[in-house]
């Protein structure tokens, strides 16, 4: 789970990190004041959740209080689109107004999940304010990385290491150890994925202030986390992801024609690529996991089938944990209660498999029975052309 960057640097306040004097702001009004309140010299950063702002125009350097509000206006309730945000238009709700800070220098830090590595890593590079994907490729001797595990953390040694290479200071030395510190503990304790500040800037006076700070929680993790939890924002979900989340599914929304419902996230992927394979286009990722409930199989073939993009639906699961004749009644329910006129190709296999066809079969509701994997694949793409 992504947060927002104010919401982000209000929790590395908490940590005694410093930031820059800020005020968010929903209208050009209210930009206007913060400007002032800075001395008209600020910088406008759109409070999108998506890296790659300055590129899209989401971020702007303003030299006054009127020039503050006239790029307010154009901001505000703009659709930016980003090289992370997929190709979809993230809307400008809210602006984060803050003072300009002088770098003498600007470096690079983050703590983050390495999966191809299957460890923790602390990266620091004395390059901050680029890509760092980028420079990875182009100058990789220009990062520093230290692997650390969660029952011991980030050691201090290890620490020190990162400093002595980002060659600090010695007025900023132990700034940087105490902030390390303290984000490598915060980033265990609250079941992180990535904690990013690019630029950390050394003020001229030798200063340490986190300019921009990117924060991702792991949603695994969010059950034990409420304070965390409780800042996702749901107003930029559509009513479809609302409902998927408040039964725990998960469902991401995509462009193609074919709906589909699986159960575990292996097979939902597998099931979404040899739709493509035999040419159609998934309208949706949603796994139901194993622990469903009958309900919340209604609520999960109700949000693909009433979607007016999808053609036909592929129902595709595999029963271990989850029943194929709790799965058949869930769909029978929900078919019958808004009326299905969508063909719906169904795959069964595993536990009570032959119990969930025959309660399928039963229901008089279009189903299309299917064994083999690629042959239910090619036939929904089939039942979906106009």
């Amino acid at each position: 789970m992504l947060i927002y960057e104010f919401q982000a640097k209000a929790l590395l306040k908490e940590l005694g990190v410093a930031i820059p004097a800020g005020y968010l702001a929903e209208t050009a009004d209210e930009v206007r004041m913060a400007a002032e309140k800075l001395g008209g010299q600020v910088i406008l950063k759109a409070q999108i959740l998506s890296g790659g702002r300055a590129k899209a125009g989401g971020i702007v350097v303003v030299d006054s209080s009127d020039q503050a509000e006239l790029a307010a206006s154009q901001l505000l309730h703009r659709k930016l689109i980003t090289a992370q945000s997929g190709g979809r238009g993230l809307v400008v709700k809210k602006l984060l107004v803050e003072e300009l800070v002088s770098p003498a220098r600007e470096i690079y830090l983050s703590l983050v999940v390495d999966r191809k590595n299957e460890k923790l890593a602390a990266l620091a590079s004395p390059q901050g304010g680029v890509e760092i994907e980028e420079l990875s490729k182009s100058s990789p001797q220009a990062i520093k990385k230290e692997y650390f595990c969660p029952e011991r953390g980030l050691m201090s040694f290890q620490i020190r290491n990162l400093a002595y290479f980002l060659d600090l200071p010695e007025a900023t030395f132990k700034t940087f150890l105490d902030y390390l510190k303290s984000l490598s503990t915060f980033f265990l304790l609250k079941d992180m994925k990535l904690l990013e500040i690019n630029p950390l800037i050394v003020k001229t006076d030798n200063q340490l202030v986190a300019a921009d700070i990117k924060m991702d929680f792991d949603d695994s993790g969010l059950a034990r986390q409420p304070e965390i939890s409780s800042l996702e924002d749901w107003s930029g979900l559509s009513a479809e992801e609302k409902k998927a989340r408040s039964f725990k599914l998960n469902y991401v929304k995509m462009e193609g024609h074919i709906g589909c419902l699986v159960n575990g996230a292996g097979l939902a992927m597998a099931t979404m690529d040899i739709i493509k394979l035999v040419g159609g286009e998934p309208a949706n990722f949603l796994d139901i996991g194993g622990g469903v409930t009958e309900e919340a199989v209604g609520q999960a073939f109700e949000i693909l089938a009433s979607d007016q993009e999808v053609k036909a639906c592929l129902v595709n699961i595999f029963g271990g944990i989850v029943r194929c004749d709790l799965v058949a009644r869930g769909l029978v329910a929900s078919a019958r209660k808004f009326a299905l006129n969508k063909p719906v190709v169904v795959r069964l296999q595993g536990t009570n498999e032959t119990e969930g066809r025959k309660i399928l079969g039963e229901a008089n509701l279009p189903f299309y029975f299917v064994n083999d994997f690629e042959q239910a694949a090619r036939l929904v793409v089939n039942l979906s052309q106009p």
